[in-house]
């Protein structure tokens, strides 16, 4: 068990099928992953398992772990075994000593519940992942809209206009914590305050997209009054639907689509070949916006937690 020596290693650490797969080259390439922070489980030259962590480019702390991987042929018993004794073999070496482990994120099929070829492995990995202290945190819909798909025409209820400065779009961060669904924004109430969580969440997140900020929207009523915000950006991978809420004095009044249209918009006017989004699997009313808005639930994503 060791991790990679470096790109050369790329065709090694990729006999193990998975969609992050195609993207590790130009990650490599851009300092998002290290060597140190990919790892291999060996017997001879073939490969039994992998784990990987990734980071943001030029940082010096790998973020989250993405990558787990055992082979399928080795029993269950095996398979479980093989990928706890590695995880443990990489943490101890991959990560700042004291430092928690980061969460886990896995893509998975929409319907991996359902198909007993993919809901075993699924579970194998979550089972080693537990058994180094991991605990599920939460299940995602990860969504997707295409040029195919109509662009969703304006309501005419609300209007639009860009964001002032990033005080007035973290007021409104604020504001849509109270009684958010959002498991993540939820986790970080029990630790900070309203505010200091907003503020966490700009500034880890939203201001580091490198995409225009003017195709950040505010949504408001006739008079100006705001009733929530759509942020479309691009991440190093996709554009994508980066954050969107109504604010609670008008919830339950279906501005959710007039807002995630116009997100839609912005980003569509751009050519884009696809917008990806997310939500928690829990939060029914967002995920059925989005598939009113023509975005398919082409995958899921597990999030697991040391926390």
């Amino acid at each position: 068990m060791r991790p990679i020596t470096g790109r050369e290693e790329l065709d090694l650490f990729c006999q193990l099928p998975y969609v992050l797969n195609e993207e590790l080259a130009d990650d490599l390439a851009a300092g998002r992953r290290r060597p140190e922070w990919m790892w291999v489980a060996l017997r001879g030259d073939r490969l039994l398992a992998r784990a990987a962590w990734w980071g943001r480019q030029g940082g010096d702390v790998p973020l989250i772990l993405d990558v787990l991987d055992v082979e399928d042929s080795a029993p269950g018993p095996d398979r479980v075994d093989i990928g706890v004794r590695l995880l443990r073999a990489a943490t101890a070496t991959a990560l700042p000593n004291g430092s928690p482990p980061p969460d886990y994120s896995r893509f998975v099929p929409p319907d991996w519940r359902e198909n007993a070829g993919t809901r075993q492995p699924v579970e194998d990995r979550m089972t080693a992942l537990e058994r180094v202290g991991a605990r599920l945190f939460v299940e995602r819909l990860r969504l997707e809209w295409r040029p195919e798909s109509p662009v969703p025409e304006p309501g005419g209820r609300l209007a639009f206009r860009g964001v002032h400065d990033a005080e007035e779009l973290v007021a409104l961060m604020a504001l849509v914590l109270d009684g958010t669904l959002d498991a993540h924004g939820r986790d970080d109430l029990t630790r900070m305050s309203v505010h200091e969580a907003a503020v966490k969440q700009y500034d880890e997140e939203l201001a580091r997209y490198t995409s225009p900020r003017d195709w950040w929207r505010i949504a408001t009523l006739p008079d100006g009054e705001p009733v929530g915000f759509v942020i479309p950006a691009r991440n190093d991978y996709n554009p994508i639907i980066a954050y969107i809420a109504v604010l609670p004095a008008h919830r339950g009044n279906g501005y959710i689509d007039d807002i995630l249209g116009e997100g839609t918009r912005v980003l569509a006017e751009q050519g884009v070949p696809r917008i990806r989004a997310a939500t928690d699997l829990g939060n029914v009313p967002m995920a059925n916006a989005f598939r009113r808005a023509g975005y398919s639930n082409f995958e899921r994503e597990i999030n697991m937690t040391w926390r």
